[in-house]
């Protein structure tokens, strides 16, 4: 159910993404002689599994950097993200991302076979099943000892806590929760809103998604753009994923995730953020209509020894749209110091010069 694509790499790489291992490499990265970290997005199709994994992985390296992406839940939107976060980082470290179950189609240039079991499986699509979908892309791919950083955006903040919950296990170095939807959503400004149309009305929306996927793609782009005109700093970037979704099923996933946000995400889990609290940083939106201000002065006054910060930049909830490569900015000063301590020595001169120059 798991396909990993390659990323677009720095230019001087490219000629190395003709590279193609298992994922298993990783536990024995010796025998690959690459000296960069991979961008990788993993995508997963409703009853599909991938016969094969594309990655580039890094030499004597054991830490990863993995972005939850918020809802939609499509890699394609955190490009711009990515690529200044693993640029910042000097090449030394792979960053990652993982999109939502049946968020994103499998290229048809994939080798797909069906998988009849899945559709025996629970709710995949489902909050809960997106949770499982990262534990099972962990438990696969990534090797136990591997350390992670973990940067949570909007739903993806409530993945993390969920993981970190169910495998406390897992070796997390930093979890970086940006725009955190971890509490009463339904109960917050967009939440009142969107919630009579995702849990009531949500069907009655299907059919024109249905009818605008038909529409080819020149005209969907054409709309995407109208729509999209009032961002003054748009990241053109997110046209083409957003094309993506409004083909095939994706907007409808999307869509009953939302749905189910709603109706679950209620009481925030300090059970959890208290244990974890020494590796969490909280980032809320001074604006954000998802998680309101005074979700941030509570949860500040509750944790008095937590990191919360409160955004004095103007960013939007949905960052990708225009900030992303300042927010990666942001995150990778956040991260810098923890990152810096684990590269090997011949390797830290490199990261530390990278990371003055941009």
């Amino acid at each position: 159910k798991l396909l990993l694509l390659t990323f677009k790499a720095p230019p001087h790489l490219s000629e190395l993404l003709s590279t193609i291992s298992s994922a298993r490499s990783l536990r024995s990265s010796s025998s690959i002689q690459l000296a960069v970290p991979s961008f990788c997005l993993s995508t997963m199709g409703s009853r599909v599994r991938a016969s094969a994994l594309v990655t580039v992985v890094t030499t004597g390296l054991a830490d990863l950097v993995l972005s939850i992406t918020g809802n939609p839940g499509v890699v394609g939107f955190y490009r711009t993200f990515m690529q200044t976060l693993h640029s910042r980082c000097g090449y030394q470290h792979p960053v990652w991302a993982v999109s939502h179950a049946g968020h994103c189609a499998p290229p048809a240039s994939m080798d797909m076979i069906e998988d009849g079991a899945s559709a025996a499986e629970d709710d995949v699509f489902g909050l809960d099943g997106q949770v499982e979908h990262k534990l099972a892309f962990l438990r696969n791919h990534v090797p136990r000892e591997t350390s992670l950083v973990l940067i949570g955006h909007s739903i993806g903040c409530y993945i993390i806590l969920e993981m970190m919950k169910r495998n406390p296990e897992q070796k997390v170095l930093k979890a970086l929760l940006l725009f955190p939807t971890i509490e009463r959503m339904a109960q917050s400004p967009q939440g009142k809103v969107m919630t009579p149309v995702l849990c009531h009305m949500r069907y009655v929306v299907y059919l024109p998604l249905f009818l605008l996927s038909l529409l080819p793609d020149r005209l969907k782009v054409g709309l995407i753009r109208l729509m999209l005109g009032g961002i003054r700093s748009l990241d053109l970037t997110v046209v083409q994923p957003t094309l993506g979704l409004l083909s095939g099923d994706s907007a409808a996933n999307a869509m009953y995730l939302g749905g189910q946000e709603m109706k679950k995400v209620l009481k925030r889990d300090d059970t959890t953020i208290g244990k974890h609290l020494d590796k969490l940083i909280f980032y809320y939106g001074a604006t954000d209509h998802w998680c309101p201000l005074q979700y941030y002065h509570e949860i500040k006054q509750d944790f008095p020894l937590g990191d919360f910060r409160l955004c004095e930049n103007g960013f939007r909830h949905a960052f990708v749209l225009d900030a992303g490569r300042e927010v990666a900015e942001m995150v990778f000063e956040w991260i810098r110091e923890d990152l810096r301590s684990r590269v090997p020595g011949d390797q830290n001169a490199s990261f530390s010069a990278s990371a003055g120059r941009l």
